[in-house]
């Protein structure tokens, strides 16, 4: 047996996919989250695994980790120093001068990671076009190297300016302080992300820095303890934009791991979209604490480069998702107009939701989805989280006589609110930009996604919904279909114009060469080898650009320039008109960054081998019913399916629960569910 395990932490649950890579089976499996430090509840989980399949059998663990995420929201990383060419050691507080709120004159940005006595300058300076205008001397870097052991920083980022365009004065610097100080972790900005726009790059060169030390010390204990769990293991980290990487990359470039988990989730439903036949769907990911939403055309996702995270912004890629404050554990409160909000302040793990019996008092979307009969008072985790109703009575109760309202009603205003907050969220990444939703597909996942899906969908108009196998353990199912992933890049701000291709033609070959140099460096079969170039571009006189894929045809050496302008062009265009409804081919457009995407297909999970099947129609059987609220007024004789009964080719109906270890799918009453060869829920909406 090859089992590989994908495990992703949550907020609320650890979550763990294992496949048998030989003869597909397949076994899921949660456990609590353990926030103080997310390794001991992946250890705890595969410790639990380890009752019925021997760890030495493993030969890959995916992980998805939250470590830089958490680090960046506590402000918990490492004594960071910042050296900058001389005379631009503010601009990491001058940023580019707008509010953070455009609303609000009293809001400010985040304070520095670095403060000011930290910042260092030194004497050099690189032109636009990469020539040197002030040498680097030996005396600077010397300077530079006293100034920095003098900070005492743990960490040390290097960002000059035109580092992206000539690399060789970061690169010295680098290495001379290396020498001297081999326990500084270093980022250099030509390395971390080598685009211009130096303030977004400055941020994400520091940011980068400040989480070396912590991500050092999490991955390299971790790798100890799965070392002696797991010896044959390869251990893989999920990337912001999808794709593994190796921890050694993760230790170099913690960054890129800062929105990981939702990007796990996306390449999941991707997989269980393409099970299903499906190429447009919309993502719901709703767990613990938060909802995150993304829109997936012939499957695949938008990539994004511009985020901000915890106010800082970030320039780096990552799967485009929305996220909201709506989870299991969003806490009812008032504001102070007297209105009832629900989240973004969450219950989290601990002490959770009333209901979980830890502590937790506040009212939250658990609490009434249990009071509804939505959720089972047999608990959690198929029956091993017990849940307590009369916790959940109580926390609801002061909420519901300051309304004036039945605690079911109550309730029922509860899941009204956090529906309307997905359905925003759903509607910036769709109507907004200029799609319908009612041609789409909702994949709800994650712990909550299922439970709350169909009064999105109903909302929002959509008429069919696709659940998955396990959509609880959706992101961890994301991980151990991912496949090893590198990305490089090449900023060049040129005119598209005959007299530019042979720089861009030169510029593609080299990124061709440092993805071929990863391949070897990552011992990748060349019949697993895949690249995807890429150019972004723009109107000149526009601040943003389009991304224009390019086939393998157009990535190689032309051998006439003219044929592969044009078509760059018509690709920009097409690009322009699908994004913003218009394009005009006379006005002159520019390429700025050219990508290469370096994939190493690693082997997947089967099919999960022969399945029982029903045949066509047959109906399933409830295994008890009870009394769920689909409205504030009244409840309705629910029969209660087991998922794990259900076979493919059975039908139902809604009102219905159907539940299993790691969610709760309600349908609506009116709504006819089918189950598909995959073992997925096809639920056609009735919008009754």
């Amino acid at each position: 047996m090859a089992w590989i395990i994908g495990v992703d932490v949550g907020g609320t649950f650890t979550d763990f996919h294992v496949y048998d890579d030989e003869s597909g089976e397949l076994r899921l499996h949660k456990t609590p989250s353990t926030p103080d430090n997310p390794a001991r509840a992946v250890l705890n989980g595969i410790n639990e695994l380890s009752d019925d399949m021997d760890l030495a059998d493993v030969s890959r663990l995916s992980h998805g980790t939250t470590v830089a995420t958490n680090a960046l929201i506590q402000r918990r990383g490492g004594k960071v120093a910042l050296l900058v060419t001389e005379g631009f050691r503010d601009l990491l507080e001058i940023g580019r001068q707008i509010r953070p709120h455009m609303f609000s004159f009293q809001q400010d940005h985040p304070t520095p990671l670095v403060p000011r006595e930290r910042r260092l300058e030194v004497a050099e300076r690189i032109l636009f076009d990469g020539s040197v205008h002030r040498p680097l001397s030996q005396a600077a870097i010397d300077g530079a190297v006293a100034a920095v052991r003098e900070s005492g920083a743990e960490c040390l980022a290097i960002c000059l300016i035109f580092g992206f365009i000539n690399p060789d004065h970061e690169r010295r610097l680098r290495d001379a302080l290396q020498t001297a100080l081999p326990d500084l972790k270093i980022s250099i900005s030509s390395d971390v992300q080598p685009e211009f726009r130096e303030y977004e790059r400055l941020s994400t060169t520091v940011l980068n820095a400040f989480l070396q030390p912590v991500m050092g010390s999490y991955l390299t204990e971790f790798e100890d303890q799965l070392t002696k769990l797991m010896p044959n293991a390869d251990l893989g980290i999920n990337q912001s934009a999808g794709g593994l990487m190796t921890p050694a990359r993760a230790r170099q470039l913690p960054i890129r791991t800062a929105l990981s988990g939702p990007a796990a989730g996306v390449v999941g439903a991707i997989d269980a979209a393409r099970s299903a036949e499906l190429a447009n769907v919309i993502t719901l990911d709703m767990g613990g604490t938060s909802a995150d939403v993304c829109l997936i055309r012939e499957l695949e996702a938008d990539v994004a480069y511009d985020r901000w995270i915890e106010g800082y912004p970030v320039r780096l890629a990552s799967v485009d998702v929305n996220a909201v404050g709506a989870g299991g554990g969003s806490i009812a409160w008032f504001e102070r107009d007297g209105l009832m909000k629900v989240g973004p302040q969450s219950a989290g793990a601990v002490p959770g939701p009333a209901c979980y019996g830890q502590g937790g008092t506040e009212p939250t979307v658990s609490d009434a989805n249990l009071v509804l009969g939505r959720l089972s008072p047999k608990g959690l985790l198929g029956g091993g989280m017990a849940l307590d109703v009369d916790a959940a009575r109580a926390a609801l109760a002061p909420v519901a006589e300051r309304l004036g309202m039945t605690i079911e009603r109550t309730a029922h205003g509860i899941l009204g609110i956090v529906a309307a907050n997905m359905v925003r969220a759903i509607r910036t990444i769709s109507v907004e930009r200029g799609h319908d939703p009612r041609d789409f597909v909702l994949l709800p996942f994650g712990g909550a996604g299922p439970l709350h899906a169909v009064d999105v969908a109903h909302a929002l108009g959509i008429n069919n919904m696709l659940v998955p196998l396990a959509p609880g353990i959706l992101c961890a199912r994301g991980l151990v279909v991912s496949d090893l992933r590198e990305s490089f890049v090449i900023s060049r701000v040129m005119p598209l114009m005959a007299e530019a291709m042979g720089d861009i033609t030169a510029n593609l070959v080299d990124l061709g060469h440092q993805a071929a140099a990863w391949f070897e460096q990552a011992g990748i079969d060349l019949d697993a080898r895949q690249t995807m170039f890429s150019l972004d571009m723009r109107y000149i006189g526009q601040n943003y650009e389009l991304q224009v894929d390019l086939d393998d045809a157009q990535a190689q050496v032309p051998q006439a320039q003219e044929p592969l302008l044009q078509d760059l062009a018509d690709k920009f265009f097409a690009a322009h008109e699908r994004s913003y409804g218009y394009h005009n081919p006379e006005d002159a457009v520019e390429v700025v960054n050219l990508r290469v995407t370096a994939i190493g297909r690693l082997a997947g999970p089967g099919d999960g081998g022969a399945q029982a099947m029903a045949a066509p129609g047959t109906r399933a059987v409830a295994d008890a019913t009870r009394q769920v609220w689909f409205s504030g007024d009244t409840s309705v004789e629910t029969p209660v399916y087991d998922r794990a009964k259900l076979l493919p080719g059975q039908e139902l109906d809604g009102p219905a629960v159907i539940e299993q270890l790691d969610a709760t799918t309600i349908l609506a009453p009116g709504d006819h569910c089918r189950i598909d060869k995959a073992g997925n829920l096809y639920v056609e909406m009735s919008h009754e």
